[in-house]
């Protein structure tokens, strides 16, 4: 029987909440696909400072670089914000992505057909969105040096090597090939000698890609086309500061936050968590939406531990769900059979997951 070692990091918030419905689909579908899934839980963010005075303790770091993979929930909240910026919870987390080398963030954004209703957009401008955005995630403005700020001023520098561009368009060209094989490429290569460099490296990786078409679109317009023709995208490419903004525009087409995963992967270990934040208002209430963190964990079986079968149950367990009228809070009002709590969502898909047949 294969056996997978998975860190935890519930984080603060909401965290603990999504992460132990994840935990409860990822253990029904594990029983029922024949493997072991050996959890260590380790702290991050917020609650990492208040135990540690430090957002995130060396023990964090060891236990992921010796797991399989590193399911996280959501770090930060107020409590936190009037801290040094060092010891902030977001700090952490940037350590953490540094640390593991975790360069390319994946972001999907499906929008499923029982909830079409939910997105701002109209339906026949979302229904079949099926993309997925790939953003360089330790790289580019949010890394580069020298940074800084005085009284009258604050800089940032943007940089990347022809390496880092490198390395992110060859994820981003191997998804197209499982996918479309369409690769828009998002740069501001009209007034940055970055972006410059980011387009004439990408063609040059496109070369070893024949089968998938390259296009290139600046961040302006692309933000603008997700929302008029949003269909037209497969796989957008972009660097650190463009992809965080695009990815976050991208995952409201769905109509919930609450609803969208995501996967960091590099050379090491990848980490697995939804987009959303720590949501510390509604912390506590059981009213959070675990989906997002339950298609994270499927994300996690597909990419980092290749158990495809298992994720394709959780997959098609999250559909039937919705199917079937099951909605939390915060997507109740569209055709709602039951509004259900954090957890009874957790066990509606965990059960479902295990019925599912391949």
């Amino acid at each position: 029987m294969a056996s997978y070692k998975i860190a935890l990091i519930k984080g603060d918030g909401i965290g603990p909440e999504i992460i132990d419905e994840a935990v409860k689909v990822l253990d029904a579908v594990a029983a029922c696909e024949g493997f072991e899934l050996d959890y260590e839980e380790v702290l991050m963010g917020g609650i990492a400072y208040d135990v540690h005075g430090d957002p995130l303790p060396q023990e964090t770091i060891t236990v992921a670089m010796e797991s399989d993979a590193v399911l996280f929930g959501a770090i930060g909240g107020e409590k936190w914000d009037t801290l040094p910026r060092e010891k902030r919870p977001e700090s952490g987390l940037l350590r953490f992505r540094k640390e593991l080398g975790v360069f390319a963030n994946l972001r999907p954004a499906t929008v499923y057909d029982e909830l079409i209703n939910a997105s701002s957009l109209k339906p026949e401008i979302i229904k079949g969105v099926d993309l997925m955005v790939v953003r360089e995630l330790i790289g580019g403005i949010y890394f580069g040096e020298p940074k800084g700020r005085d009284e009258n001023k604050g800089w940032n520098t943007m940089v990347y090597s022809r390496f880092e561009v490198n390395r992110i368009a060859h994820v981003a060209f191997k998804l197209a090939m499982q996918r479309d094989k369409r690769v828009c490429s998002v740069d501001k290569a009209n007034v940055l000698d970055v972006s410059q460099l980011w387009r004439e490296e990408v063609e040059e990786v496109a070369k070893e890609y024949p089968e998938v078409k390259l296009s290139h679109m600046y961040v302006d317009n692309a933000a603008m086309q997700l929302i008029r023709d949003p269909k037209q995208f497969d796989v957008m490419l972009t660097g650190n500061i463009f992809g965080d903004i695009l990815s976050d525009e991208a995952s409201m087409l769905s109509g919930s936050i609450g609803l969208l995963p995501s996967a960091s992967i590099g050379s090491k270990v990848g980490v697995y968590e939804p987009i959303h934040g720590s949501a510390p208002d509604i912390a506590g209430q059981g009213i959070a939406n675990p989906i997002a963190t339950i298609a994270s964990a499927s994300m996690m079986l597909r990419y980092a531990l290749k158990e495809t079968r298992a994720a394709d149950k959780i997959d098609m367990a999250i559909t039937k769900a919705l199917k079937e009228g099951y909605r939390t809070k915060d997507i109740s009002m569209y055709d709602a059979k039951e509004v259900c709590s954090t957890s009874e969502m957790g066990s509606i898909i965990a059960n479902y997951a295990a019925q599912c047949k391949h």
